[in-house]
């Protein structure tokens, strides 16, 4: 019909214009009137779509570094047609910047597994969008609108959710995602420059993924629209009187061009197979719109396929850039959108009681999912109070850590010097003042302390953890289960010593590996004996009398046996210490319970007795959500004593906290006593295992202390303060500062800043803090500032949280005391003399013996943890700076399983304490807490 005419190996205007038309569509004449049917490219377009939302989420990445747009397509089975759109979605995301995932669950996949993962990725807040890619090919049933409304609206980027769904069928088109083929369709629409308003729409579909969308998107931009199905009776006339004909029925080129009203727009939405012997595989894709004769009578006509398809895709990617600026306007990046409640402090103060009962705490399920943990992490153990799973660690991985810091003290008083009240209000001034993630980390009180002179060991005033009632006397369970472990680990000594005087080897080995159905297997305990005695045997029964022998009797010297309380302890200390369950179960199986006749060490693992004890502790090993006064979060775990353990929180939950709060923001951790016991503790110890480097160093003291250490009398627990500590006396503090001095010092020895934190009390005068903390820059601390946390809460440690946040920008120089490899003397030697001021270490007979046995038993090279009082010396008399006396180390045990060999000193407990007053007298508690 059309003709190219050539003249000299030129084309005229005429060939030109025709080739043009050609590519483009079909030229229709009509007497003398040619009419044109242009194809709407849905390739050109979609790809102009990526390229604007390209350059969008560039903007995004310059704006807020470090982010990115996050999409998840979770799929049910292995359908190739499922992996071939889901392999286009995936790469148009790539091409677009979007961190786009792909979570592939079997065909044997369960509802409420798909569920589970779904509210996973509802909660993740890296992710923007949501598509669960359909059909859900599972063998098992499922509801896929149960399935599809499980996400979250304001994920749901494919825009199948019935609440999506109702706000675009009543117009509210900017507060919903708009399903993405009718979101298509009309940016095709769009493209042709035909104005939708007053045209007359037919929509030939009514599903909910295109007809039903399409009708209510063309519907609110001012169309006069009619839907249209297989049952419509005058189908044909109703497709005539369409300016715009959008089908979208399923059904191979059911609407034929003789329907279609010249000039129409024509979007064509199907996607179906026919026969077609021509192509090689014996089919060809066309739409629901017979397209050969269509494009005669069309103005605009989309192709099938290269049409309705690629933009499918392209609106999928900008739906989840737009989800992701909705974020934005809501959300900072690496921030929590946590609510915190500034308590405005009552004149006169109320008790540490009325306080917490005056002050609702928020639900835990709410407070975690302010710090973005996923409820599938979350134990609730109580309102207020959850366990929080070790899954936390391996889903942040990759996410940096934030800033450490650790609160230490001068040398306390019975008193106390307000150590955890200053932790608390140090993280209430970063986090609800300043804004910053933080976290607190402390050790749970132990049943013992709550009704100490000091208060229930939670903080106090307006910086304590809250509900009072619920952390200092609701037990979360952890002493028990290690009560219990102890009592297990007893219990199967007891067994083994009275079975092996009783019974012969076979009957001994009958026991340890009983014959089940016919078929005999050691334990991975057992395993592990049998190598650790070189037995390089799998299978039970083809071991020797001699292995046999060697294998079930222990030989245990019975003076040697530990006792309940020192297990206890070792057990907290391995919950303290541990960074993972495998880590837990190695330690656990490394306790040493004993010694036997040769003189080598008897473990749990030798007893068999490592696995029940894990299982016993798995539940312990969670760190507990709870929150502050002013909901700031914190993590209670593990209560190991200071004067016989390392005497702090545990590391899982410095470790959890310093993941969640982000690489801006701040985790404030604690170490029992003072800088010279609790503090080398912490950084030889703790941090040996832990791997973790902190920033930053708070020194918590008191012009109570200074004063007694600069010659006031003696206080005691529960009785009033001398008069000498109410009154202004200046050259006795300062005589005192000397003490401050040296532990500044000695925290200063692990190459970390040093703030010192003045408590401050309503008796000290101006001219006190300004001494002290001129003395203890003097001294060479970063900054020295005075806290009111105690009256004011976070507020009052505000000037504490900014100079925490300058020190914490300082380059890390962070080193430990001693070499781990040094000989144990050595370390014994290096901690006296460089922490306490001592000439030297004096090893007592029993000492020296119980070291060369641990040496030999390859136990040397473990840190050293010194068992002693809180005091610098052993002498309670010696205040101040005590120097020139010997450390005398009076016995040593080994804690295999905790890491670290216990040296005992000749005064565990200083004698000067008198018993601790109890704090509920003068206190009507109960009442308090109705």
């Amino acid at each position: 019909m059309y003709r190219l005419r050539q003249h000299t190996g030129q084309l005229d205007m005429f060939a030109l214009l025709t080739a043009s038309v050609l590519r483009r569509g079909a030229l229709r004449y009509r007497g003398s009137q040619c009419t044109m049917a242009t194809i709407v490219s849905g390739n050109k377009t979609s790809q102009q779509v990526k390229e604007r939302l390209k350059k969008e989420v560039a903007e995004m990445k310059t704006q807020f570094p470090g982010f990115r747009p996050g999409l998840v397509v979770l799929q049910v089975g292995d359908r190739d047609d499922s992996n071939l759109y889901i392999s286009m979605k995936l790469k148009a995301a790539a091409e677009i910047g979007i961190n786009a995932n792909h979570i592939r669950l079997p065909e044997t996949a369960t509802e409420d597994e798909v569920l589970q993962s779904i509210a996973a990725v509802n909660e993740n807040s890296a992710v923007h969008g949501l598509i669960v890619q359909l059909p859900l090919d599972s063998i098992n049933p499922i509801n896929t609108e149960k399935v599809t409304n499980a996400v979250a609206p304001e994920k749901d980027v494919d825009g199948l959710t019935s609440i999506n769904a109702g706000k675009l069928s009543r117009g509210d088109l900017g507060d919903c995602f708009i399903p993405c083929t009718p979101n298509g369709c009309m940016e095709l629409i769009s493209q042709t420059g035909v104005s939708v308003m007053g045209k007359n729409a037919v929509v030939i579909g009514r599903s909910k993924i295109v007809g039903a969308p399409m009708h209510d998107l063309l519907l609110w931009n001012h169309a006069t629209v009619t839907t249209c199905h297989s049952k419509t009776l005058d189908l044909a006339e109703q497709v005539g009187r369409a300016d715009i004909l959008v089908v979208g029925a399923g059904r191979a080129e059911m609407v034929k061009g003789e329907w279609v009203k010249e000039g129409a727009v024509v979007i064509d939405c199907g996607i179906n197979h026919i026969p077609d012997s021509s192509k090689a595989s014996g089919k060809r894709v066309v739409g629901d719109v017979h397209y050969p004769s269509a494009k005669e009578r069309a103005g605009y006509i989309t192709p099938v396929p290269g049409g309705v398809g690629p933009m499918t895709v392209a609106m999928l990617m900008k739906n989840t850039v737009e989800s992701a600026k909705r974020f934005l306007q809501t959300h900072t990046p690496g921030k929590w959108n946590i609510l915190y409640t500034k308590k405005k402090p009552q004149e006169p103060q109320q008790s540490d009681a009325t306080i917490s009962y005056s002050c609702q705490s928020k639900p835990v399920g709410q407070l975690a999912r302010e710090v973005g943990l996923f409820s599938e992490e979350v134990e609730p153990y109580g309102r207020s109070r959850a366990k929080i799973r070790l899954d936390v660690l391996k889903r942040m991985d990759k996410q940096p850590d934030g800033k450490y810091v650790v609160v230490t003290g001068i040398t306390s008083t019975p008193l106390g010097e307000g150590k955890r009240t200053t932790t608390l209000g140090l993280a209430q001034a970063l986090g609800a003042h300043l804004n910053i993630n933080t976290f607190a980390c402390v050790q749970e009180p132990s049943p013992e302390s709550c009704f100490g002179a000091r208060g229930l060991a939670v903080g106090g005033g307006y910086s304590q953890i809250i509900p009072l009632e619920e952390v200092s006397l609701q037990p979360s369970g952890q002493n028990e289960l290690i009560s219990a472990a102890s009592r297990v680990v007893m219990n199967t000594i007891k067994a083994h010593a009275h079975y092996e005087t009783k019974l012969s080897e076979k009957a001994l080995f009958d026991l340890l590996v009983p014959l089940r159905e016919g078929q005999r297997s050691v334990s991975l305990a057992q395993l592990n004996r049998l190598k650790k005695l070189e037995i390089e045997k799998l299978d039970p029964l083809t071991l020797t009398g001699t292995e046999i022998r060697h294998f079930v009797r222990l030989d245990i010297d019975p003076e040697t046996i530990t006792d309940s309380g020192s297990l206890k302890n070792e057990i907290m200390a391995i919950l303290s210490l541990s960074s993972s369950e495998e880590e837990m179960q190695q330690r656990l199986a490394n306790i040493v319970v004993a010694t036997n006749k040769s003189g080598d060490p008897v473990t749990t693992e030798d007893l068999n007795v490592s696995g029940p004890l894990v299982l016993l502790l798995k539940d312990a090993l969670k760190p507990v959500l709870m929150q502050t006064v002013e909901g700031t979060p914190v993590f209670l775990h593990t209560s190991p004593l200071v004067d016989i353990a390392q005497g702090s929180a545990s590391i899982l939950a410095d470790k959890m906290a310093l993941k969640m709060v982000g690489s801006k923001g701040f985790v404030v951790t604690e170490s029992g006593h003072g800088a010279d016991i609790g503090l080398e503790n912490f950084f030889n110890i703790k941090c040996r295992y832990s791997g973790l480097q902190p920033n930053v160093v708070v020194m918590v003291a008191t012009l109570r202390t200074l004063k007694m250490h600069g010659g006031a009398p003696p206080v005691q627990a529960g009785l009033p303060l001398p008069k000498e500590y109410s009154q202004e006396n200046l050259k006795q503090l300062a005589r005192g500062c000397c003490h401050l001095r040296r532990q500044v010092e000695n925290a200063q020895a692990f190459g970390l800043p040093v703030i010192v934190a003045v408590n401050k009390f309503s008796s000290d005068t101006d001219a006190e803090l300004e001494l002290v903390c001129g003395q203890a820059r003097q001294a060479g601390a970063f900054d020295a500032v005075q806290c009111t946390n105690w009256s004011k809460g976070g507020a009052g440690a505000l000037a504490l949280a900014e100079a925490v946040q300058r020190a914490a920008k300082l380059p890390g120089r962070f080193r430990f005391l001693y070499d781990s490899q040094i000989p144990a003397d050595d370390k014994l030697r290096t901690v006296a003399q460089k922490m306490y001021g001592a000439n030297d270490i004096k090893l007592s007979p029993k000492a020296k013996e119980k070291l060369a046995l641990y040496t030999k038993q390859g136990f040397g090279n473990l840190p050293v943890c010194i068992v002693k009082a809180h005091l610098f010396s052993n002498d309670p008399t010696m205040k101040r700076e005590p120097t020139n006396f010997m450390l005398p180390i009076i016995d040593i045990k080994a804690n295999a399983g905790a890491g670290f060999l216990s040296c005992l000193t000749d005064l565990t407990k200083a004698e000067m304490d008198d018993p601790m007053w109890p704090c509920f007298h003068g206190n009507n508690l109960y009442h308090d807490f109705k």
